[in-house]
């Protein structure tokens, strides 16, 4: 069973730059579909990004986010830039070992990292 591990998280100014990591357990994982979600106090869990058989990216942070992988180190990246105070959230990696899910649902997903919190100050 894959474990997942987010880092990069932080408090950054409206207008700054993060880089998320996700390293995973599993050297097998370049085989993965592996996804970025969000989860802000009283909303839903979003989706942001996905890698798998094509790149995925939601509305809200496409032109703003870019998702990538190091196979290398089992790693995948989520690189978010121009951050606003309303994308301070719980960044969430999920990861499946399907390339047939829908990448958008957050419960197609059977792996999860815990979390990393990111504040974006105004």
């Amino acid at each position: 069973q894959v474990q997942l591990v987010e880092s990069g998280g932080g408090l950054v100014q409206a207008g700054g730059s993060l880089r998320l990591s996700c390293a995973a357990s599993e050297r097998t994982f370049s085989r993965y579909t592996v996804g970025w979600f969000r989860q802000a106090p009283g909303k839903e869990r979003q989706f942001l990004a996905a890698d798998g058989s094509s790149t995925y990216y939601a509305d809200s942070v496409k032109g703003r986010c870019t998702i990538s992988r190091d196979n290398a180190k089992n790693t995948v990246y989520l690189q978010m830039n121009s951050l606003k105070p309303e994308d301070t959230a719980v960044y969430y990696c999920a990861a499946s070992t399907s390339w047939s899910i829908r990448y958008y649902e957050y419960y197609d997903y059977k792996y999860w990292g815990q979390g990393t919190q990111v504040t974006v100050s105004s």
